[in-house]
């Protein structure tokens, strides 16, 4: 085991608070004298199938933590995810149904363990505790903390201000989530900044519960592709790790030259003194960003789909976008003309070009579709019965048959 101040040192990497740093080296310390791992929380609402690149960052310092020889728990919020996580949402979320949490908690555990070691990693779900509670033990729980408290919350007390519904429920979520760290006994939980209010909820709960507070370990939001806003499936800036290796490549070389050192320092496992080399050759010019972001999107797609299909899908890259042709291999969709001239956002959205004719008319206005090598700039154009090579952003090809 690592000496402790090399150990947090790790452990910072990519983090944007801890609560409390002192805390943690003296947990480190304890730990390392001892020769008895630190038990490590992060808890995982199944309210989506897929995990993307997003997940990952907590993922990571999960594995980090297992590498440094701690004990990890991967927690699957079941319980939690029947209520719904309030953080940063401006209207109540919709529960989500027994079905679905079981659906999309069985997908987590087949793909956490392309990341984390399945040998040190335990896995539990809060439904086996919080079915179990009284009722009595439901009233203490709820007694540890005010309505005053809650509303301290910011996305609460916006909601509040601007008369917008908040139900009961949701204020059970941080203290059930924080209950979890006081079933655990956790020394540390892991979560992204979006998530402050629960945790710290999670400390005075284990105060209240007679234990030693956890340490918090604060990690940022990952950008989607766009650069802007939190990596989401919803707003289609996301890069599934069960993608095909050409999607996620392509995705990846797609990013900003500033994002890509973002996505280095959260997603790479590079040294720091290799990451610092990295930043400090690109500022100096004697490392090409394309390069360096070739490097990121090869050691990426390899770790999810392996070193075969990583090197191939950068072949395609460059086989497309050196050489300006198509992929060797060009998807073809036949789609029934149900009528003489089809609006082009539905054709895409019924091929799967698009989610919804929303987004394929958000796409074409802002110039990422082509048609036939000719870019559509009419959300209003309509073709008629035909066949059509469809070119969707930079990556997405896709020959449309019509029958």
């Amino acid at each position: 085991m690592l000496n402790p101040e090399k150990q947090l040192e790790i452990i910072k990497r990519g983090a944007v608070e801890i609560i409390v740093e002192a805390e943690l080296l003296l947990r480190l310390e304890k730990s390392h004298k001892e020769k008895k791992p630190l038990r490590i929380k992060a808890g995982f609402d199944p309210t989506a199938p897929d995990i993307h690149l997003g997940h990952t960052v907590l993922l990571e310092k999960m594995r980090q933590f297992q590498e440094l020889g701690h004990e990890v728990i991967f927690l699957i919020g079941d319980f939690t995810g029947m209520i719904g996580d309030p953080s940063g949402k401006s209207e109540t979320r919709k529960p989500l149904t027994k079905e679905d949490v079981r659906e999309n908690a069985g997908t987590y555990r087949e793909q956490i363990f392309k990341l984390l070691d399945p040998e040190k990693t335990t896995i539990e779900f809060n439904s086996s505790w919080m079915s179990k509670m009284t009722p009595d033990g439901f009233i203490r729980l709820l007694s540890s903390y005010t309505v005053a408290r809650m509303l301290e919350r910011e996305d609460f007390k916006e909601r509040y201000r601007s008369q917008s519904p908040i139900g009961i429920h949701e204020f059970m979520y941080p203290l059930i989530q924080g209950y979890d760290s006081v079933v655990l006994k956790a020394d540390v939980e892991l979560g992204g900044t979006d998530q402050k209010f629960n945790l710290i909820v999670g400390r005075e709960l284990q105060k209240e519960y007679g234990q030693k507070p956890q340490c918090l370990v604060l990690m940022p939001l990952l950008e989607g592709t766009d650069g802007v806003k939190k990596m989401s499936k919803s707003l289609g800036n996301y890069i599934g790790i069960t993608e095909p290796a050409s999607e996620m490549f392509g995705k990846i070389m797609s990013v900003t030259d500033g994002l890509m050192l973002r996505y280095y320092e959260l997603l790479s496992r590079i040294s720091l003194n290799e990451l610092s080399a990295l930043k400090e050759g690109i500022k100096a010019g004697s490392v090409h960003p394309k390069e360096a972001k070739e490097a990121l999107a090869v050691e990426v797609v390899e770790r999810y789909r392996g070193r075969e299909e990583a090197l191939r899908a950068k072949e395609e890259f460059e086989h497309i976008f050196k050489g300006k042709g198509l992929p060797d291999e060009v998807p073809c969709f036949k789609l029934r003309w149900d009528e003489d001239e089809l609006w082009a956002p539905k054709i895409m959205k019924l091929s799967g070009l698009a989610s919804s004719t929303g987004e394929a008319i958000r796409l074409i206005t802002q110039g990422g579709v082509s048609v036939d090598d000719e870019r559509l700039t009419d959300p209003e154009a309509r073709l008629r019965k035909g066949s059509y090579l469809f070119k969707v952003g930079k990556r997405k090809f896709m020959r449309i048959e019509g029958l």
